[in-house]
């Protein structure tokens, strides 16, 4: 499985929401997930499993398929929370 973070532009937020979804599947003790970033107009269905992305760009994510939707991308319980169910969800955790 892979997850895409994805930013608005430039990659340094989504740099960031990478590193911080990795931190969250060590705590999870989920090991065999890939986690890369990208740029939202960079982004293609077809490049990962799940996308994670903040609230302001996700109208324009709609295309790329299964998301998690943060309300703050620096959020680590928010993003723990949503991130596990998700996995709960797809069978992974």
């Amino acid at each position: 499985m892979k997850i895409l973070a994805i930013c608005g532009s430039g990659l340094g937020s989504s740099f960031m929401l990478e590193m911080n979804i990795q931190q969250v599947l060590r705590e999870l003790g989920v090991d065999h997930i890939e986690v890369e970033h990208c740029d939202l107009s960079s982004a293609t269905s077809d490049m990962a499993d799940l996308f994670v992305m903040a609230k302001d760009i996700a109208e324009g994510a709609s295309h790329l398929g299964d998301r998690i939707i943060l309300d703050s991308i620096i959020d680590q319980e928010e993003m723990k929370n949503k991130l596990k169910q998700k996995l709960e969800e797809l069978g992974k955790l």
